[in-house]
């Protein structure tokens, strides 16, 4: 991740391409040997756990895996391991038994982790699922089979700075009249910014019309089922590429730039994530404050949201006890130490987090839902990235996004089609 640590997720495009036509064959020796409930007589005397590797995720795992190993007696191995190196070494690493007890991954590397046979499936009683945000747990799940134990969840939401806006606009149109009032592109001064040519900050808009990915039923996706080309989307992206022909979007916008403008104090307000917090309100101070997006015809934005958590080894010798690990390190007690040094909001309902300024992203999560974690999903962001260029650049909105969608469906059956 960059040092503003960036949602990335969308951007792992290439990690998702195996493994896709099928899964795991589970009919064998790993299936038929079932493991062992976690009990005193086979408490293993260590477990090794690969950690996200910064500071924060550090200090903060270093605090909880003493308090674990204080209550157990079981020595809690920490590895620092990048977030987007673990998949690739756990495939290579857990076979051959050299892999950790628990490993953590982003949700939308669920399907990959399942379908590569490195993640084992969890199964967690109904007092164990409690306090969990709703649909975290089932974001972890792959074709109704829990994979992982939720850990954080972020969406973006709006952020504002009141020295230009007092209060957070509350519809669409208030938006666009910010974008009016306090736009001018001659002084590099705008009311409101986003990064609308990034199909996940574009999702709100598409959806609001009844744009999709896939369809989805039960948590199952239907990867033969894409919105990408439907009238929902294109109304969607026809609203992005207006603000680019009014002006309110400057069409060399990306995240630096945006980010750099709003720290100058010369936007009003911006979409973006929890991860911008503590630069924008050392820049702002006071003055930065946060809303939920708002609402087009009556009805909240529905944002992307995101789900990091862990994952148990489907090679270990002692998963059940991994995932008794995985359990405390994600309760509530454990979450609230987990935000005191992370400052990433814990996959839980049942904390506080005692800063308003997270209370926006807390309530937007209302009304997100979370990243299509099937394989399929890398083929869509790049191509619908690319459409949503051209349309802000006037092309053809319908005429694209029915070009983009069978580029996509092209794909999609190179890498194996429908999962199983």
């Amino acid at each position: 991740m960059t040092k503003r640590k960036r949602f990335m997720w969308p951007a792992m495009i290439g990690l998702s391409f195996t493994l896709m036509a099928c899964g795991p064959d589970r009919s064998g020796v790993l299936e038929q040997l079932q493991p062992e409930p976690a009990t005193e007589e086979n408490k293993p005397d260590s477990l090794r756990v690969w950690v996200h590797d910064t500071e924060t995720y550090l200090q903060a795992y270093k605090v909880i895996a003493e308090q674990f190993t204080e209550e157990t007696g079981i020595e809690v191995q920490l590895v620092p391991f990048g977030l987007f190196d673990q998949l690739e070494a756990m495939s290579l690493d857990a076979p051959s038994g050299r892999g950790p007890d628990l490993f953590f991954q982003p949700h939308d590397m669920t399907g990959n982790a399942y379908l590569q046979g490195v993640a084992a499936e969890i199964e967690l009683t109904d007092e164990q699922k409690e306090g969990y945000i709703d649909g975290s747990l089932d974001a972890l799940s792959y074709n109704g089979v829990q994979v992982g134990i939720p850990a954080s969840v972020e969406t973006y939401a709006l952020m504002y700075n009141t020295d230009l806006i007092p209060e957070a606009p509350e519809t669409i149109e208030e938006l666009e009249q910010i974008g009016e009032d306090l736009t001018d592109s001659s002084s590099d001064q705008y009311g409101f910014l986003l990064e609308a040519q990034n199909a996940f900050f574009a999702y709100p808009f598409l959806a609001a019309y009844g744009g999709y990915f896939f369809g989805e039923d039960q948590g199952v996706y239907d990867v033969d089922d894409l919105g990408i080309s439907n009238q929902g989307t294109v109304q969607g992206t026809e609203l992005i590429r207006s603000w680019y022909e009014k002006g309110y979007l400057p069409s060399n916008l990306n995240g630096d730039i945006m980010n750099g403008l709003f720290l100058q104090g010369n936007v009003g307000a911006v979409v973006s994530g929890p991860w911008s917090i503590n630069e924008y309100r050392n820049a702002l101070g006071d003055n930065l404050r946060t809303a939920p997006l708002p609402k087009i015809n009556g009805d909240r934005l529905e944002s992307f949201a995101g789900v990091k958590g862990w994952m148990v080894n489907e090679y270990s010798e002692h998963i059940n006890w991994a995932k008794e690990l995985a359990l405390y390190m994600t309760s509530k007690e454990s979450s609230e130490v987990f935000f005191d040094y992370a400052k990433e909001i814990p996959a839980r309902s049942d904390i506080d987090l005692e800063d308003e300024v997270y209370d926006a992203f807390i309530e937007q999560l209302e009304y997100a839902t979370f990243m299509p974690n099937v394989p399929a999903v890398s083929a869509v962001w790049e191509p619908l990235g690319d459409a949503l260029i051209f349309i802000s650049n006037g092309d053809d909105a319908e005429e694209v996004l029915v070009e983009t969608q069978d580029m996509i469906e092209d794909e999609i059956e190179i890498m194996g089609g429908g999962e199983e």
